[in-house]
């Protein structure tokens, strides 16, 4: 959520980088700065009748105090009457602040300066690829043919148990699934990122607080009885832990990373682009968080892209590096970087992470902040990042790594299968 400060402060800047998104701010923003010129009006108001009422209370206790009884007594109703317009100010303010917040909420993040602008993945940048192209031998398959044939995945007894897009992994490919996770969260710890195993639901306060809410409400999965989300991503959980917490500088940057299954109510589609493990309603993935310094945070962003693409390194995938477009970031993201690896018997780019900083847009609504060498309190800068999501990496390694005899393991990930190829 965007500060209103900022908002009057940064107004032409601010309505200019949205338009990155193709968002038009003119108009919301004069809303929100009426709503706000009305809550200022309204608290002052509400001071001086305080005051007022202060004023009057230690003048009948002066009155009392001298003996002049009737005068206090002609008094005394005054403060009665002025309490009563406090209260009705009281709950006008509470309608003007619901009414301003409701607006900022309506209001994505500001784009990046470097954020290209752009409507949809067709106008990403690619500012870096890596790795050679694999050349597989003829009659390879795609993933979803290579689960049934080895017995790796059985989409359809997920159908009979639950619904599309909830597979069931079996023998060697849930031993695969689980060392990718192991292998994942090593890595995540090994790079200084403390380990979280989070709750898998959570309440409205953390989906409003990371901007899910309520942007994405209809992705979520809700219970309604409890009045509680299924989690689209760790980062909702995980970054909620310091959710109106005021952290010590020194203490910055905090890194966390945790496993998580994760849930989302995608819109159903068809198609060879949305097959077998390329678009699922229950994933795995292991999720990198930074609480930041606002000074280190795109240094910050760097350094976990970095850690993403190292992961893919060690894997031997090959993968691109996209700076999202404005119409293609995120709503609550300033920045962000996809990294997409190739598969190559779908011969298409798959994404598989998407590394963001968020600057202090969910540190606001998180009411998450530090105190500066000054003892001022300031928002910190929230930053995540997919380390990795499981299914379309598990997809581009089963069909990159094909040969006529089977499917060759990883050399990094053989010690957590304890096998070095599936036949």
């Amino acid at each position: 959520m965007l500060e209103v400060n900022n908002i009057r402060n940064k107004r032409k800047e601010y309505i200019e980088r949205l338009q990155k998104r193709g968002f038009e701010a003119e108009s919301v923003f004069e809303e929100i700065i009426a709503l706000d010129d009305q809550r200022k009006e309204t608290q002052q108001a509400s001071d001086a009748l305080l005051q007022e009422t202060n004023a009057i209370a230690k003048q009948i206790g002066e009155l009392f105090a001298s003996g002049k009884r009737e005068e206090a007594e002609v008094l005394k109703s005054k403060p009665a009457a002025l309490k009563e317009e406090i209260a009705s100010l009281k709950e006008k303010m509470k309608s003007i602040e619901e009414g301003l917040i409701q607006k900022l909420y309506t209001v994505p993040n500001v784009p990046h300066a470097s954020v290209p602008k752009g409507h949809d993945e067709k106008d990403n940048e690619t500012i870096y690829e890596w790795g050679e192209m694999p050349k597989l031998y003829d009659g390879a398959l795609p993933h979803w043919e290579l689960a049934k044939k080895y017995n790796l995945i059985d989409f359809e007894l997920g159908v009979k148990i639950t619904g599309a897009g909830f597979p069931v992994y079996l023998g060697k490919g849930a031993i695969f699934q689980r060392a990718l996770i192991n292998f994942f969260l090593n890595e995540g710890i090994a790079a200084g990122f403390q380990e979280v195993i989070p709750p898998l639901v959570v309440n409205e306060a953390s989906g409003y607080g990371t901007g899910q809410l309520p942007d994405k409400e209809g992705q979520m999965y809700y219970i309604p009885e409890d009045d509680l989300y299924l989690i689209p991503t760790a980062e909702v959980p995980i970054t909620n832990l310091y959710r109106g917490e005021i952290v010590e500088e020194e203490k910055l940057p905090i890194k966390m990373c945790g496993y998580t299954p994760c849930f989302r109510r995608e819109a159903g589609s068809y198609g060879k682009h949305v097959r077998g493990l390329n678009r699922l309603h229950q994933f795995d993935k292991v999720e990198i968080v930074t609480i930041e310094h606002p000074e280190r945070s795109y240094a910050t962003l760097e350094a976990m892209s970095a850690h993403v693409q190292s992961l893919l390194k060690k894997l031997e995938l090959p993968y691109r590096v996209l700076r999202l477009c404005g119409g293609d970031t995120g709503f609550a993201a300033a920045l962000t970087y996809d990294m997409e690896v190739y598969s190559a018997a779908q011969e298409r780019w798959l994404e598989t992470s998407s590394v963001s900083n968020f600057e202090t847009f969910q540190a606001q609504r998180l009411k998450l902040r530090f105190k500066d060498k000054d003892n001022k309190k300031q928002l910190v800068h929230t930053l995540n990042g997919s380390a990795l999501a499981l299914p379309r990496i598990l997809a581009a390694l089963l069909e990159n790594n094909q040969t006529p005899e089977g499917i060759t393991i990883p050399k990094v990930l053989r010690p957590f299968t304890g096998f070095d190829m599936i036949e």
